[in-house]
């Protein structure tokens, strides 16, 4: 996996200047050519006494993407390419312009009303986030405000399964491409092991210190496990890049995931849902949980055969 062409996609607002700031660190490290666009609504062709309004409103938008591209330029310098993409739908047409520009990765802010260092999925990331043919990289809310010298390490949030290690395989690449080190991290939730009324596989088990006991058995031999998996993706890539492994544990994602330490230049790397279409990106329940814990850029890969 490569970043030859990054695409980005601005708007005149915060949540545009974070994306653009992970952007133009991706395409730096990368040596890739960056394209900063705008979506705008289509203009429509109407014949009568409606062409002069028509008329208007097609200046109005050429005049507002000139404005907007104006402020990403000031930021990103000469060296950008920019382009206005029409479309219904911001989301959509980055998909749309994505595909023709032969981009490799689509990168966003954040919705706006989250909190600041985390990511929020508003209607734009939720359309590429459902249908972008590349990967589609989210920012973190104020990330242009502090934004890390460079990237430090590619994190891959690992589960065994289908499509796994051809995640692993994409984002190691992508490790050799960005000449990072890379780690592979596996969750265990505990939530549900043990007694005390808690739901889950510990709660099948009869009898109070029963119950927890086996509880505990079953969640050491997950960990165990995870351990094992982890092993296992880790050996094939480690005479491309450096790898190492860690197992991270809480009661839900997000503790497991504020369980790790996190360097400044941290990017995530998830893999898509294994029931979503092939080459689309598609979220599943768990990248979700991870997308909206996460206090570094997360990257979600599209879904390989």
């Amino acid at each position: 996996m490569r970043f030859d062409s990054v695409l980005c996609g601005f708007i005149p607002e915060p949540r545009g200047r974070d994306g653009l700031a992970l952007a133009m660190l991706l395409a730096r490290r990368a040596h890739g050519r960056l394209t900063v666009a705008t979506v705008q609504p289509p203009s429509w062709s109407t014949p009568g006494p409606a062409r002069a309004e028509a008329y208007a409103w097609r200046a109005y938008l050429k005049e507002q993407a000139e404005a907007t591209l104006a402020q990403a330029r000031s930021l990103a310098g000469d060296e950008a390419e920019y382009v206005v993409q029409a479309g219904r739908g911001s989301g959509r047409g980055l998909v749309e312009l994505a595909r023709r520009r032969g981009a490799d990765v689509v990168v966003i802010g954040s919705a706006p009303g989250g909190a600041r260092g985390r990511i929020g999925v508003g209607s734009t990331a939720d359309q590429l986030l459902h249908s972008s043919t590349v990967p589609v990289l989210l920012a973190p809310r104020g990330y242009a405000q502090d934004p890390p010298p460079a990237f430090d390490r590619l994190t891959v949030a690992y589960r065994r399964g289908p499509g796994a290690d051809a995640a692993v395989a994409r984002a190691a690449r992508a490790a050799v491409a960005l000449d990072l080190p890379l780690r592979l991290v596996t969750m265990v939730v505990t939530h549900g092991f043990g007694g005390g009324g808690a739901t889950g596989p510990g709660a099948a088990v009869g009898g109070g210190g029963r119950r927890a006991g086996a509880g505990q058995e079953m969640l050491a031999r997950l960990r165990e496990q995870a351990a094992a998996d982890l092993r296992v993706a880790a050996r094939g890539q480690r005479r491309r890049c450096q790898v190492e492994v860690e197992v991270l544990e809480g009661r839900t994602i997000a503790q497991a995931l504020r369980a790790a330490s996190w360097l400044p230049g941290e990017l995530i790397i998830c893999a898509s849902s294994e029931t979503g279409p092939l080459r689309r990106v598609f979220l599943g329940d768990t990248s979700l949980k991870i997308v909206r814990a996460a206090t570094r850029p997360v990257m979600i890969l599209t879904r390989q055969p």
